[in-house]
């Protein structure tokens, strides 16, 4: 199957949103959420301050952000993710523009636009990422910020000639990446399975994005990087970090 010829709504379908949400466990932990709402309400401002989330998904992090007194609106290309997104919290609540975070508008002008979770990666060209930049400059006043959390390529991790490297291994679950170098692609494998001969495979495709590139992209729709840290906590990001979250600003005039 050539992944990169499918529709990112075409992926986020019915089955993957029903399985997306995992209350509790995994990327809704409490130690996973908690620090991610606290920093962006942070940075969207205290008083007025506006959150644009981009593939704003089912929520994870829009419903408890919104929670926490930011005015929220989310664009998302799925609609199966939006009608997860719907049995939380209504229309009035968390506004969602249905579009391509590339070049999708929404109403007003924020203090905020964000990214979580490697979703930028979701952008299969450079050309459509460096877009993605540019469309959140378009929703920012003065001075506003965006957010982006991403992955660092490990491909350290890929042995001499190999393709393909493990990720995670642990009961009942097996993920591992496929990587080409050339158009920086790489899809993720994820096997499910019991104590049965079956398994379930379900694959994503991303475009990975090394952090002095993502630079550059922030560059060219004017931004300039303020700060750059390991996780959301604030941890030192070093030539060893997995993942960092990155925080973009535009000139204040």
């Amino acid at each position: 199957m050539d992944f990169s010829a499918m529709r990112q709504d075409e992926l986020w379908d019915a089955d993957a949103a029903g399985r997306y949400d995992t209350p509790g466990t995994g990327m809704f932990a409490s130690e996973v959420l908690g620090p991610t709402v606290t920093r962006l309400a942070e940075l969207a401002g205290a008083g007025g301050g506006r959150a644009l989330e981009f593939a704003i998904g089912t929520g994870r992090v829009a419903v408890p952000l919104a929670e926490a007194g930011v005015d929220v609106t989310g664009i998302e290309l799925s609609g199966a993710m939006i009608d997860q997104l719907r049995a939380k919290v209504d229309e009035a609540t968390i506004p969602v523009i249905v579009g391509d975070m590339a070049t999708a508008t929404a109403p007003g002008t924020y203090t905020l636009v964000y990214l979580v979770f490697n979703t930028i990666a979701n952008l299969l060209t450079q050309a459509e990422q460096v877009a993605c930049f540019r469309n959140a400059a378009r929703h920012l006043g003065p001075g506003g910020r965006f957010v982006i959390e991403l992955w660092v390529p490990d491909l350290r991790r890929l042995p001499p000639g190999a393709p393909a490297a493990v990720f995670t291994s642990e009961p009942g679950y097996i993920g591992l990446d496929t990587y080409d170098p050339v158009d920086q692609h790489v899809v993720s494998h994820h096997f499910h399975f019991d104590e049965t001969r079956q398994a379930r495979l379900y694959r994503t495709p991303h475009r990975y994005i090394w952090p002095a590139e993502l630079d550059l992209m922030a560059q060219l729709a004017g931004f300039g990087l303020e700060s750059r840290h390991a996780d959301w906590t604030g941890a030192e990001f070093t030539a060893e970090s997995r993942s960092h979250v990155s925080v973009y600003r535009l000139p204040e005039r």
